[in-house]
């Protein structure tokens, strides 16, 4: 029962959908008395791990989930992506996704959205009823619109993102408090406007919970210093749920989804080291630091995470691979990332996923070729200056995405999550909320 009356004048149905950034599934159901209201959304709805997308990486995740199309269609790869044709590189934003929204499609049909702080979203749109824009936004004076929701955001002092840089500090102290600073202004946001009751869809995302899993997941894994700390900052998060949850009206369905899982990470792998070290890829020159400055007999370089691009003639502007051995060049890559091995004798790559088997759409031009998704401890990264620690280091970060055990709850008891993963999310909220779409516009299928 929701804590006021309807205040608009139809009875279409709504949905509340709350991000939570990161959390993997088995966190949230191995603690039932530490996060009593995860548990009951699971009793009383549905829940269930759910996989990821190819590569699972915030800045593609965000995008389809959020259009329920492949990164073929929405054009957004990772949180790096290179220009046709050119071995320039750009930090896509919201106006790089080129699929169609959820919100949108609810404001086509004459409904309001209030989006705040998802990833992948900056400028904020003006086709919807309020929007803040989340990661990779400058500040909230240019992500927030209209004007009054940015007044509102600067007097409550709103943060778009925790300071992930304190958590390289060996003193997490810090970094824990400007993190629950962050998750109590983003709850004091999304209750201030849930209250406002003129919305058909909510939209809102935490992010701080993948901040908190980048630098203490060991530590919940592994019983470590800060197991308690990290363990705190969850049950924060299930309150906040819980709240969320209660407070919404009847006719309000809630649906809480993260848009990839996580797991521990015990190496960073410096894959572009690895192509240099084993001749695929070469500089002109000792000072090079980008993708522009590889040389003519480079035949594959890759960018986080873990997506490798072959070095093809006719496509790249020095490309050293010709069209007619692109099979055979790529089979041979393909088998020797998997023949690569960690420092313990484990396999790094889980899977090495090829082109056509992820990338579907219109925007599948600037797709790898092949996409490596790691086995559990090996975060992949691409630096293009040579690393002195060689293939394999260790870093600050110690929890790493995983491709599966992400999360999703419907608080619908006949929603059926099962074999579901991220492209399901979508065509799910507009199901639930009677907005009529054609089957073929999305890549997943409603679960309700």
């Amino acid at each position: 029962m929701g804590l006021f009356d309807r205040l608009r004048g139809d009875d279409d149905p709504r949905v509340a959908f709350i991000g939570i950034d990161g959390v993997p599934h088995s966190l949230l159901e191995k603690h039932p008395s530490r996060f009593p209201n995860f548990a009951a959304l699971a009793d009383e709805g549905s829940a269930a791990a759910i996989d990821s997308i190819v590569p699972p990486e915030s800045s593609a995740c965000w995008p389809s989930l959020t259009t329920g199309v492949n990164p073929g269609e929405t054009g957004v790869y990772g949180f790096q992506d290179r220009e046709i044709g050119s071995y320039d590189t750009y930090v896509p934003m919201g106006r790089d996704v080129q699929a169609t929204r959820v919100w949108d499609r609810i404001a086509d049909n004459g409904r309001d959205a209030t989006v705040l702080n998802v990833p992948v979203t900056f400028p904020p749109q003006r086709n919807v009823q309020r929007m803040v824009s989340g990661f990779l936004s400058p500040g909230v004076d240019k992500a927030a619109y209209p004007d009054d929701l940015r007044d509102y955001l600067e007097s409550i002092d709103y943060r778009i993102d925790t300071n992930a840089k304190l958590g390289h500090n060996d003193d997490k102290s810090e970094f824990l408090d400007v993190s629950h600073e962050t998750l109590d202004k983003r709850f004091e946001a999304f209750t201030h406007y849930i209250e406002q009751d003129d919305w058909d869809l909510f939209f809102g995302v935490f992010m701080t919970t993948d901040r908190v899993n980048h630098f203490l997941f060991e530590d919940y894994a592994r019983d470590g210093e800060y197991y308690e700390e990290f363990m705190s900052f969850y049950e924060k998060v299930d309150d906040y749920v819980g709240e969320i949850r209660d407070m919404l009206p009847e006719d309000v369905t809630l649906v809480v989804a993260s848009d990839h899982g996580f797991t521990v990470q015990d190496y960073e792998v410096e894959i572009n080291q690895w192509l240099q070290d084993e001749g695929w890829l070469s500089f002109a020159g000792d000072d090079h630091e980008e993708l522009g400055d590889i040389d003519d007999d480079t035949r594959a370089y890759s960018l986080i995470p873990g997506r490798l691009y072959l070095n093809l003639e006719g496509r790249e502007p020095r490309g050293s691979v010709p069209k007619s051995e692109y099979e055979a060049v790529r089979d041979k890559l393909k088998a020797e990332i998997e023949a690569l091995e960690g420092p313990d004798g484990t396999p790094v790559a889980k899977r090495v996923v090829e082109k056509e088997d992820a990338f579907r759409g219109d925007h599948d031009d600037i797709a790898p070729d092949l996409t490596i998704i790691p086995n559990h401890g090996f975060d992949l990264k691409a630096k293009f200056k040579s690393h002195d620690d060689g293939v394999f280091s260790t870093g600050p970060r110690n929890g790493m995405h995983s491709f599966e055990n992400a999360t999703l709850f419907v608080d619908e008891p006949d929603a059926t999550i099962t074999d579901a993963d991220l492209l399901d999310i979508a065509p799910t909220l507009l199901e639930l909320m009677d907005v009529e779409y054609a089957r073929a516009d999305f890549d997943g299928a409603s679960l309700v």
